[in-house]
Protein backbone atom coordinates (compact mmCIF):
# COMPACT_ATOMS: atom_id res chain seq x y z
CA UNK A 1 0.00 0.00 0.00
CA UNK A 2 1.69 3.31 -1.07
CA UNK A 3 0.94 6.24 1.29
CA UNK A 4 1.59 9.08 -0.86
CA UNK A 5 -0.81 6.98 -3.76
CA UNK A 6 2.82 6.73 -5.96
CA UNK A 7 6.26 5.38 -6.08
CA UNK A 8 8.58 8.15 -5.08
CA UNK A 9 12.34 7.19 -2.97
CA UNK A 10 12.52 10.63 -1.66
CA UNK A 11 9.51 9.97 0.73
CA UNK A 12 10.71 6.30 1.98
CA UNK A 13 11.32 6.17 5.34
CA UNK A 14 14.33 4.10 5.40
CA UNK A 15 17.58 6.50 6.02
CA UNK A 16 20.81 5.46 6.17
CA UNK A 17 23.95 7.34 8.20
CA UNK A 18 27.14 6.82 6.93
CA UNK A 19 30.44 7.25 10.08
CA UNK A 20 34.00 6.98 10.34
CA UNK A 21 34.29 8.10 6.29
CA UNK A 22 31.73 6.32 4.47
CA UNK A 23 33.19 3.15 6.30
CA UNK A 24 30.23 2.01 8.07
CA UNK A 25 26.54 2.51 6.74
CA UNK A 26 23.65 1.85 9.37
CA UNK A 27 20.28 1.88 8.10
CA UNK A 28 17.45 3.74 10.28
CA UNK A 29 13.61 2.75 9.93
CA UNK A 30 10.69 2.17 12.56
CA UNK A 31 11.54 -0.45 14.84
CA UNK A 32 7.62 -1.08 15.66
CA UNK A 33 8.35 -0.80 18.98
CA UNK A 34 6.67 -3.48 21.14
CA UNK A 35 5.98 -0.53 23.98
CA UNK A 36 5.31 2.60 20.86
CA UNK A 37 5.61 6.04 22.21
CA UNK A 38 4.59 7.37 19.57
CA UNK A 39 1.47 5.01 20.00
CA UNK A 40 0.71 5.98 23.78
CA UNK A 41 1.71 9.43 23.34
CA UNK A 42 -0.90 10.27 20.67
CA UNK A 43 -3.72 12.39 21.81
CA UNK A 44 -6.29 12.13 19.34
CA UNK A 45 -6.14 8.02 18.63
CA UNK A 46 -4.28 8.49 15.49
CA UNK A 47 -1.41 5.77 16.01
CA UNK A 48 -3.02 1.94 16.09
CA UNK A 49 -1.42 -1.60 15.86
CA UNK A 50 -2.93 -3.55 13.19
CA UNK A 51 -3.60 -7.28 13.79
CA UNK A 52 -0.18 -7.92 11.83
CA UNK A 53 1.97 -5.96 14.67
CA UNK A 54 2.34 -3.05 12.51
CA UNK A 55 2.19 0.65 13.83
CA UNK A 56 0.33 2.32 11.83
CA UNK A 57 -0.27 6.75 11.56
CA UNK A 58 -4.04 7.06 10.38
CA UNK A 59 -3.78 10.47 8.39
CA UNK A 60 -7.27 11.13 8.68
CA UNK A 61 -7.34 11.10 12.36
CA UNK A 62 -4.11 12.89 12.82
CA UNK A 63 -4.28 16.51 14.27
CA UNK A 64 -0.69 17.30 13.37
CA UNK A 65 0.23 18.27 16.82
CA UNK A 66 3.66 16.41 16.56
CA UNK A 67 3.95 14.82 20.10
CA UNK A 68 4.65 11.06 17.99
CA UNK A 69 7.52 13.28 16.01
CA UNK A 70 9.17 15.02 19.61
CA UNK A 71 8.62 11.36 21.48
CA UNK A 72 9.91 8.76 18.83
CA UNK A 73 13.40 7.54 20.21
CA UNK A 74 15.27 7.39 16.87
CA UNK A 75 13.17 9.96 15.36
CA UNK A 76 11.80 8.14 12.23
CA UNK A 77 8.24 10.08 12.27
CA UNK A 78 8.26 13.08 10.67
CA UNK A 79 6.22 15.45 9.06
CA UNK A 80 4.45 15.17 5.80
CA UNK A 81 5.69 18.36 4.10
CA UNK A 82 2.51 18.75 2.00
CA UNK A 83 -0.04 18.47 5.24
CA UNK A 84 1.82 18.57 8.52
CA UNK A 85 0.53 14.96 9.60
CA UNK A 86 3.02 12.64 10.88
CA UNK A 87 4.07 9.60 8.71
CA UNK A 88 6.85 7.28 9.57
CA UNK A 89 7.47 3.56 8.03
CA UNK A 90 4.28 1.29 7.65
CA UNK A 91 6.00 -1.66 6.31
CA UNK A 92 4.09 -0.62 3.20
CA UNK A 93 1.38 -2.65 5.83
CA UNK A 94 3.67 -5.83 5.08
CA UNK A 95 4.85 -5.72 1.60
CA UNK A 96 7.95 -2.83 1.82
CA UNK A 97 8.22 -1.95 -1.56
CA UNK A 98 11.96 -0.65 -0.54
CA UNK A 99 12.78 -4.35 -0.40
CA UNK A 100 11.31 -4.95 -3.51
CA UNK A 101 12.98 -2.14 -5.03
CA UNK A 102 16.90 -2.66 -3.95
CA UNK A 103 18.30 -3.11 -7.02
CA UNK A 104 21.08 -5.10 -4.64
CA UNK A 105 19.35 -7.30 -2.60
CA UNK A 106 20.69 -5.14 0.21
CA UNK A 107 17.10 -5.20 1.87
CA UNK A 108 15.19 -7.56 3.57
CA UNK A 109 12.33 -7.74 5.82
CA UNK A 110 13.39 -9.53 9.06
CA UNK A 111 11.01 -10.39 11.79
CA UNK A 112 11.87 -10.44 15.48
CA UNK A 113 10.97 -13.85 15.49
CA UNK A 114 13.43 -15.27 12.43
CA UNK A 115 15.82 -17.44 13.92
CA UNK A 116 19.20 -15.83 13.78
CA UNK A 117 21.14 -16.60 10.24
CA UNK A 118 17.70 -17.34 8.59
CA UNK A 119 15.21 -14.79 6.65
CA UNK A 120 12.05 -14.82 6.16
CA UNK A 121 10.14 -15.88 2.63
Amino acid sequence: MDLFGGYNPSLSRLTVVSQKENLYHFPIVCNQCENAYCLNVCPAGAITRDTSGIVVIHKDKCIACGLCIEYCPIRVVVRDPETGKAFKCELCRGTPLCVEACPTGALELVSKHTPKGKIDE
